[in-house]
């Protein structure tokens, strides 16, 4: 397999993963009524949206497909978070959802920043975003706590 294509993997997995939280925190904004929570998971959609589309063009770059869709886990966490706020506090089950999500993404991040496979400028690129998907990680968790107390 040539970097490459290990590049295009691995960010692709990022891509989709990253695609997860998007959609399911679009989701989430739609269903709350907490105007600040609304506002909280419009922005980290927004931020999940600029994730996916530098790592689409980074991707493309390497002359392989972005990914266009987000991965079956995904969306059974999204299943799973629209029953919990269903059945119990909306609010802090969507909150306690997408920060389990954050965890998913950081991981992810962190073990691409760790993957010596893949081309230097894809390895900058993680790094680059790197703040930004800690700092919803972060929002998240924080949040999540805050709630629970």
């Amino acid at each position: 397999m040539s970097t490459e294509t290990k590049t295009a993997h691995e960010l692709n997995d990022l891509i989709e993963i990253a695609r997860d939280g998007q959609d399911f925190y679009t989701e989430a904004a739609g269903k709350v009524e907490d105007a600040e929570l609304k506002a909280l998971f419009t922005r980290i959609a927004g931020v999940k949206g600029r994730i996916i589309s530098t790592l689409s063009s980074t991707v493309a770059a390497t002359g392989e497909k972005p990914a266009e869709k987000g991965t079956l886990r995904g969306s059974l966490q999204e299943m799973y978070g629209k029953i919990r706020a269903t059945f119990g506090d909306t609010n802090y089950g969507y909150v306690a959802e997408l920060e389990e999500s954050e965890d998913r993404l950081l991981a992810a991040f962190k073990d691409a920043l760790q993957n010596h496979e893949i081309s230097p400028a894809a390895q900058q690129q993680v790094a680059a975003l790197m703040p930004e998907v800690q700092e919803c990680h972060n929002v998240m968790r924080n949040r999540k706590h805050a709630m629970k107390s």
